[in-house]
């Protein structure tokens, strides 16, 4: 859930920086598969079909410009804290094999963007930066925040559980 709520924020930006026609509030936005509209299309939770097996083919969020000729993969971690740096690493490292087939296949410059943040906020360096090569206006404040949500959510949760 907290994966999926800090992904459809995402998405909701993205597809207002580009233009297409969204919900006002990010949270009651329900991602389509596909957004496209000239040059650019934006795949949600969508596998990519390659000529080799590529076993990591479904990031969450993918962005195709046909005119700038690049592909952008975006993927959500929300990982304990104390292994945020690592679990952006092994996001680069899990969809290297995908952006090497998007590159040969679609002909487009790939990116891996990594949006990592920590079961109780805690962030890597890298994720204003990699807010930022993301289209659409996002904080590493309301990253964070929904994160926490989604914990404290959890939490709430099990001690209803245990009451």
């Amino acid at each position: 859930m907290r994966h999926d709520k800090v992904c459809t924020h995402l998405h909701h930006s993205i597809c207002k920086a580009f233009g297409y026609e969204t919900i006002d509030k990010w949270y009651t936005h329900m991602p389509k598969p596909v957004y496209e509209e000239g040059d650019i299309t934006v795949l949600w939770n969508q596998s990519v079909h390659t000529d080799t097996e590529v076993r990591a083919n479904r990031p969450g969020i993918i962005i195709k410009n046909r005119k700038e000729k690049t592909c952008t993969l975006i993927d959500v971690a929300i990982p304990a804290d104390r292994i945020t740096v690592q679990k952006e690493a092994k996001k680069k490292l899990k969809y290297k094999n995908l952006c090497i087939e998007i590159q040969r296949i679609w002909n487009l410059k790939c990116t891996i963007i990594p949006i990592i943040i920590g079961a109780i906020g805690i962030v890597t360096r890298s994720l204003g930066k990699n807010l930022e090569a993301v289209a659409g206006k996002h904080s590493i404040d309301q990253v964070q925040k929904l994160a926490i949500f989604g914990t404290s959510h959890i939490i709430q949760k099990v001690l209803q559980c245990e009451a």
